[in-house]
Parts: structure tokens; C-alpha cells; sequence
């Protein structure tokens, strides 16, 4: 199928800066970053603080190296991009892989696309996916996910009924996924201030829990999951503005995809990996999405046949991206995947920059 590379640049109101939208997200996250202090103490404030400052370091040198720039920090997207890193790993990963994942989050997953707001995947699943790729044993351990001994609160018991506490609090999975109910609420918060829109999570979430429905109720196949997970990624992950859908029915059809793959992946046995793959392989195909979902030019006429035949064939192609890497995941192959995109990035980043220096000489 062939289509135009399209570039939706996000149109905001004058007195937004990108610092201001960065501070809502930060405030939004706080109240997770606290109650993860009543799970295990410190040290998941440790890991938080390392990945933070990991990117941050990261940011700082290399923003002054490739773009002359030293004060890109100051936009919050490296603290933002540290502490959604953090969220998706277990509270006792040693803290030089969480430092390896968050300077791997910026330097692949930002700067060599070209900084703040050019990337095409998620930073910090970018990062979270190279630590699993090069440091297998230790992302696989289960020491790191939990220690008894470390517990500070084990439970809270505030309405009585043990879902709903749950829903409230749950000192189990990685370090954002303590709170189901305070994730939503983070995501209301941004939905209020406009920093997110409800399509993507919408979507995803109704895509999920159908299928789910469908799948508990016609078969006998026990569908596990995390439902703090799947509201991370959901709210926080597949709203990244670069990297996802710019048109409101790209947007659905992103989300609702996203939720596809992500149960595509649980029933073929992806365990841990599930909302990581589903919307990094999202993120690869956000330009076809952008081009089938594009906005009508006034005065064409719009010929819904076509449409209809480019959204299906981008589906195909999702579907068969899908069950590619589902199957490179069981083979232990997804590393030779990650060495592709390293090369890859490094060669688009020296090619661009060959290309800006012929045309300033």
C-alpha cells in the first residue's frame, strides 16, 4: 500500500509551553511515586530517582553534543521519561540496570530521532525493552519483583471488600501498578487539564475487556493479567503525543489496536511483555494509521472503498507485524530485533547529519 509520510504537528494555545504540559504529567504521577513509599520504602524511590537522573545525565550530555543545546532539561521530558521507566520495572532491579535503561530510554528513544517531540516509540518502553534485551537473567529474576522483608505496608484495609482495596491499593507488579485507582485518577487529572484525550485509552480499554469478555465466556482459556499494567500503559504510555495517532479516528482505531494485539500477545504466552509489544509495534505503524485516518481536504472527495481498503490492509500488516514478534519472542530473538533498531538509529542520525552539514557548507 502506498502512502504519504504524513506529520501532524501539535497545534496548542500560545501561552502552553512543552514545560507546562511536562509539569501536569509530573504532578499526575506524584500520587503513584507516593504510594509506592507504602509498598516497599525507599526503594522504589531509589530506582525512581536513578532512572530520573540516568536520564536526565543522559539528556545533558548528549543534547550538547549532537544539538549544541545544554539546556534542553529544563523542558521536563527527561524526568517525565526517567519516572514512566521506572513504573514499568520491579521495585528491586539493581539500580545500574535501571541507570543502563533510563540513558538508553533518552539516547535512543529521543535524541538521535531528533530531540523532544520526534521520537517514534515510547522512550521509556524503548529503554525498558533494552534492559530486557541485555540484561535477560536479571529482568527475568524474581528476587527483584518482590522481598517480604522490605514490605512497609503489606495491605490497606479501608472499604472492607478486598477488590475494591485492591483497586486502591496492591503492593504487587512493577512500581506504577500499585494503584489502580490513583493511575485513573492521574488520568483524569490530564484528561481536565486537555494534556491527554479519552480516544486511545477508551479504545484500548474497550478492545481489551470485550475480547476478554468473549474469551472468558466462549473458552476455557484463563486470560492473566494486570490491570495496573494495563492502565499504565493505556493512560500514560499510548498517549505519547509524537508517537501515536494525531487525527480523533486514528486515535480510536490506535487504541482499540493497541488492545487487539495486547490480548493477541496474552493468549499466545506472552506474560510479561504484553503492553510493551502491542504499543511499540502501534508505534511503528502510527504513519499508516495517520494517512488512513487523515482529515478530508475540502473540496476532494472522499471515496470510503479506498479507506476502508487501506485501514484493512494497515490491519493486516498489524496483525502479521504481531505474530512475527510474537514468534521472535519465543525463538529469543527479540535481541536481534533491538540490534536492527540500534543500527538503524545510529545510521538515520548520521545520515541526517551529513545531510544538514552539505546543506549549511
Amino acid at each position: 500500500m502506498q502512502y504519504d509520510k504524513m506529520i501532524y504537528a501539535p497545534f496548542v494555545r500560545k501561552d502552553v509551553s512543552t514545560s507546562k504540559i511536562m509539569t501536569d504529567v509530573i504532578i499526575s504521577l506524584l500520587p503513584c511515586i507516593a504510594i509506592s513509599y507504602l509498598a516497599f520504602g525507599f526503594v522504589p524511590l531509589m530506582v525512581i530517582l536513578v532512572a530520573v537522573g540516568s536520564a536526565l545525565v543522559t539528556e545533558f550530555i548528549f543534547s550538547s553534543i549532537f544539538f549544541k543545546q545544554t539546556d534542553s532539561i529544563a523542558d521536563g521530558s527527561a524526568i517525565i521519561t526517567g519516572i514512566l521507566l521506572s513504573f514499568t520495572i520491579a521495585p528491586f532491579t539493581p539500580l545500574y540496570v535501571v541507570a543502563f535503561g533510563g540513558a538508553m530510554a533518552v539516547l535512543f528513544g529521543k535524541l538521535l530521532w531528533g530531540g523532544v517531540g520526534r521520537n517514534i516509540f515510547n522512550p521509556a518502553l524503548v529503554g525498558r525493552e533494552f534492559m530486557a534485551i541485555f540484561f535477560p537473567v536479571v529482568m527475568t529474576s524474581r528476587s527483584i519483583w518482590y522481598d517480604k522483608t522490605a514490605v512497609n505496608i503489606a495491605e490497606l484495609n479501608l472499604i472492607g471488600d478486598n477488590f475494591f482495596d485492591q483497586l486502591i491499593y496492591k503492593a504487587s507488579g512493577a512500581i506504577g501498578e500499585y494503584s489502580a485507582l490513583l493511575l485513573v485518577a492521574g488520568g483524569i487529572f490530564l484528561l481536565i487539564r486537555r494534556r491527554i484525550s479519552w480516544h486511545i485509552p477508551t479504545a484500548l480499554l474497550i478492545a481489551f475487556t470485550a475480547l476478554l469478555l468473549i474469551f472468558s465466556t466462549y473458552t476455557s482459556y484463563r486470560i492473566q493479567f494486570s490491570l495496573g499494567g494495563l492502565l499504565l500503559g493505556a493512560i500514560f504510555m499510548a498517549t505519547d503525543m509524537p508517537s501515536s495517532a494525531s487525527t480523533k479516528c486514528g486515535k480510536l482505531y490506535y487504541g482499540a489496536m493497541i488492545g487487539i494485539v495486547a490480548i493477541i500477545c496474552i493468549l499466545n504466552d506472552v506474560k510479561y511483555e504484553y503492553m510493551s509489544y502491542s504499543i511499540l509495534l502501534l508505534n511503528a505503524f502510527v504513519h499508516p494509521v495517520n494517512w488512513v485516518f487523515r482529515p478530508k481536504v475540502w473540496g476532494e472527495k472522499l471515496d470510503l472503498y479506498t479507506r476502508l481498503w487501506q485501514a484493512l490492509s494497515v490491519t493486516a500488516a498489524i496483525l502479521i507485524a504481531t505474530f512475527a514478534v510474537i514468534y521472535l519472542h519465543h525463538l529469543g530473538a527479540i535481541m536481534y530485533l533491538i540490534f536492527i533498531f540500534i543500527l538503524y538509529c545510529v545510521v538515520r542520525f548520521i545520515a541526517k547529519d551529513i545531510r544538514r552539514d552539505t546543506v549549511n557548507d
